[in-house]
């Protein structure tokens, strides 16, 4: 038997790409790689903010996926680039949609990580007629309490140095809203005042991601120009309670889901997303699949998260559309 664990496809290129333009000041980058005949995939990144990456399409067995990535508003190689405008989980629903008339798709596989998976949960509860199958990384609902989780109360408890370094933006009096006094420097004229709030936010969620601190991955989220769009675009959606007219709204929706097969994938130390999201929703689902990863954090690219997730996409590659 074959006990190695799997990882990462080699990487490909992407057969054809473009922007696609919205119903306002927004394009959306796409691309497209794999087998044209494949089974249609839209891999939605998380964040929000956070862009897609050349390595996202090496989660899929190139032979077998049609895969689909694309840049969510303002993230990636989508522009206008950190804007705020026109810019909310509503928006990003339709251009899902949009981008699956442009490019005939009937149907599809929805693969989502931490927000990525959020995202996919809200079209799939909209859209359930056109999704196949799911596949959830990291799990998150949207809800207040998991904003206050890791902006305010609980995180903070495992990584107490460092968050201190993410309270040092934030004058005493302020801390009792942290998402609050965030998003009033992340949206200030003042661009020094933005850079250092970007700065601290992003190295904040980078020192979380994994079981195991990774200083490259730290790093990746430190940068500049990434921070600016990740920071101002979580904050933004975060403080507006993801868009959402009620807290619970994904959980008091689910039986809208009850026929679509999905597999939840979630580190038991995660401590953005705790492991909690994913017992709620895996209970709320009883069509869903729940692999507990006995030995990771939050991010996608831990070996044991790796493993499993590829481990799920070849097997549902191979039941077909």
């Amino acid at each position: 038997m074959n006990t190695s664990l799997r990882t990462y496809y080699p990487p490909i290129e992407p057969r054809r790409s473009g922007l696609l333009k919205t119903d306002g000041v927004h394009q959306i980058y796409w691309e497209e790689s794999g087998c044209p005949e494949g089974l249609p995939v839209l891999f939605l990144h998380g964040g929000p903010g956070a862009g897609t990456d050349v390595h996202h399409r090496c989660f899929f067995d190139p032979d077998r996926y049609r895969i689909i990535l694309m840049d969510q508003r303002g993230a990636g190689k989508s522009v206008p680039y950190a804007t705020l405008q026109e810019n909310t989980t509503w928006h990003l629903v339709r251009d899902c949609e949009r981008l699956r008339h442009h490019l005939k798709i009937p149907k599809w596989m929805l693969f989502g990580g931490s927000w990525g998976g959020f995202l996919a949960l809200v079209y799939a509860i909209t859209h359930p007629e056109v999704v196949y199958s799911m596949v959830l990384r990291g799990v998150y609902l949207g809800r207040k309490k998991e904003g206050f989780w890791f902006f305010q109360e609980g995180a903070s408890k495992i990584f107490p140095d460092e968050w201190e370094r993410f309270l040092e933006p934030i004058p005493v009096e302020e801390r009792g809203d942290m998402i609050g006094a965030y998003f009033r420097r992340l949206t200030s004229p003042e661009k020094s005042l933005r850079r250092r709030a970007a700065l601290a936010w992003s190295r904040w969620e980078g020192a979380n991601l994994r079981l195991f601190f990774d200083p490259q991955k730290f790093d990746d989220f430190a940068e500049e120009t990434r921070a600016d769009a990740l920071a101002r675009i979580e904050c933004h959606y975060f403080i507006h309670g993801c868009f959402l007219e009620e807290d619970d709204w994904i959980l008091t929706r689910m039986g809208k889901l009850a026929r679509i097969p999905a597999v939840l994938v979630h580190g038991r130390y995660d401590t953005i997303c705790p492991l909690e999201n994913a017992w709620e929703l895996h209970r709320a689902w009883p069509g869903s699949e729940l692999r507990i990863i006995p030995d990771a954090g939050h991010t996608s690219g831990e070996t044991g998260t790796l493993d499993a997730l590829i481990d799920t996409l070849d097997r549902l590659a191979s039941i077909g559309m």
